[in-house]
């Protein structure tokens, strides 16, 4: 045997012991396990709350496992994936669309170097392991649209406009959806816009909106 899986997703020793003390590292893999498990929506914002303060209090190995024991045990994109997060990823194009849609991960920090193309950066599946992205903009033209789920909050009051504007509409969600990520742009646009939107309906959900709308008769 090649040991257990410990709750920061790695194989351990056979001499491996919940009395091991825990590190720095540790505590944070955990807390990334618990912030993907609130964004699954497998954890309540008390939930999270209460489990992020054990996880960085917690001393031992022990605590941390039994703060992920009804969980997956690692952000499961990732590990299947074999990708891991990147500190700061830099995209560089001219007059091609960049998109970033489906179970992407998103990086702690994306540079965006833009001329005259559009760019998509879709959250809905996005894989997330922290609280913030920072986004450092330097776009000439064209569009920036971002596709939002509940839980992401997007910050654009460092950004300077020039000739562009912002069209900024949140998703959905109610009063105890915890935030699982924070974005900020920062940086500079000129012309275009900065679209900030929810994903759009489906022809079924569309359809059971209107039929339980009341009608105009009514």
């Amino acid at each position: 045997m090649s040991g257990e899986i410990s709750p920061t997703g790695k194989h351990s020793g056979p001499d491996s012991s919940p009395g091991l003390r825990a590190s720095h590292a540790d505590r944070d893999r955990v807390v990334d396990v618990l912030r993907v498990a609130a964004g699954d929506g497998r954890l309540s914002v008390e939930e999270l709350d209460e489990r992020l303060e054990a996880a960085l209090s917690a001393r031992t190995m022990g605590e941390l496992t039994a703060l992920t024991a009804d969980l997956p045990l690692v952000p499961a994109e990732v590990g299947a994936t074999g990708t891991e997060v990147r500190d700061v990823v830099r995209i560089e194009q001219v007059h091609s669309a960049v998109e970033r849609v489906g179970r992407w991960v998103v990086p702690r920090r994306l540079e965006l170097a833009i001329q005259w193309c559009d760019v998509t950066l879709d959250f809905t599946d996005a894989v997330i392991t922290q609280d913030t992205l920072r986004i450092d903009m330097d776009m000439d033209g064209k569009d920036l649209v971002m596709v939002i789920r509940p839980g992401i909050v997007v910050d654009t009051d460092g950004l300077r406009l020039v000739h562009s504007k912002v069209k900024h509409r949140q998703a959905p969600s109610g009063p105890y959806t915890p935030v699982v990520l924070r974005v900020q742009l920062v940086g500079r646009k000129t012309h275009g816009r900065v679209v900030v939107r929810p994903p759009r309906r489906t022809l079924g959900e569309w359809l059971a909106r209107r039929s339980a709308s009341p009608s105009a008769d009514d």
